[in-house]
């Protein structure tokens, strides 16, 4: 199985350092999961291994890092506010492979792609007139269609409810299969750890802890980095479950309980 390794990888605006990942080796493929509080550094560092941001040091994958045609990114602020369709949207992902015509071929990918999220009824529907949460499909969609050797994205979910959420995810998991990295930042501890093969877990611009989900969903590696009292446990399918409590509380989090002793 290949590598996916960076090497002394940074990112730095004058003097100050964002971003410093000295070094980092895991497969070429399956999903990474990328956690961390609030400005840590998980937009940075996904945006320079998308070519959006520079860096310095090296990233690798089996040996080099793919052309920009075969790596997908979809940032977290995806407002579409072009007078497009959603079909025409997605079409547009495949811009490279796309000839003097739109082929019969390149239509079934887009209405594959549309129907993998349920948005085969909006297809003729303007961009501009979608929630927030179809546009974040439709363009997770797009970057799908595309089929991308390396899939990075930022906050996928982040407009999705409960079951698009499970979706999206499950989808993502299946889809690896077909030799793809795809390296997802995710607010979500249990979700991240029920659908990652490995997580990142970034603190102030460094690399605190990377590994199986088990091995990163833990207290004494969560608690410091988020400044909380946690529970880990796991569900029936054996994934880990993070339960959250405020640091210094007790386990239901809002202190001692106070019952009433008067007669």
């Amino acid at each position: 199985m290949g590598r996916f390794t960076l090497d002394r990888f940074g990112v730095h605006v004058k003097k100050r350092s964002l971003l410093q990942i000295d070094k980092l080796d895991l497969p070429s493929c399956g999903i990474v999961g990328v956690i961390g509080p609030n400005g840590a550094g998980k937009s940075t560092f996904l945006r320079a291994l998308a070519g959006v941001a520079r860096h310095t040091g090296e990233k690798s994958l089996d040996g080099s890092w793919p052309s920009p045609e075969h790596v997908g990114f979809l940032p977290q602020d995806f407002t579409v506010n072009a007078a497009l369709s959603v079909s025409e949207c997605v079409l547009l992902g495949r811009r490279e492979q796309l000839g003097w015509r739109v082929t019969d071929k390149d239509r079934l990918i887009v209405d594959d792609a549309l129907a993998r999220f349920g948005l085969t009824h909006l297809a003729d529907r303007p961009m501009t007139s979608l929630s927030g949460g179809q546009q974040q499909l439709v363009l997770l969609a797009q970057r799908l269609s595309r089929a991308p050797r390396v899939l990075i994205l930022d906050e996928p979910t982040s407009a999705l409810d409960l079951r698009h959420q499970i979706n999206v995810l499950s989808y993502l998991k299946d889809f690896h299969s077909h030799d793809t990295l795809i390296i997802v930042a995710l607010h979500d501890l249990t979700l991240a750890g029920r659908f990652s093969n490995a997580l990142l877990l970034i603190e102030n611009g460094g690399l605190r802890a990377q590994g199986l989900p088990s091995e990163v969903l833990c207290p004494e590696i969560l608690d410091p980095v988020y400044g909380i009292s946690s529970e880990c446990l796991q569900d029936r399918l054996g994934a880990q479950v993070v339960v959250p409590h405020m640091a210094g509380k007790s386990a239901l989090g809002i202190g001692e309980i106070k019952t009433n002793t008067h007669p």
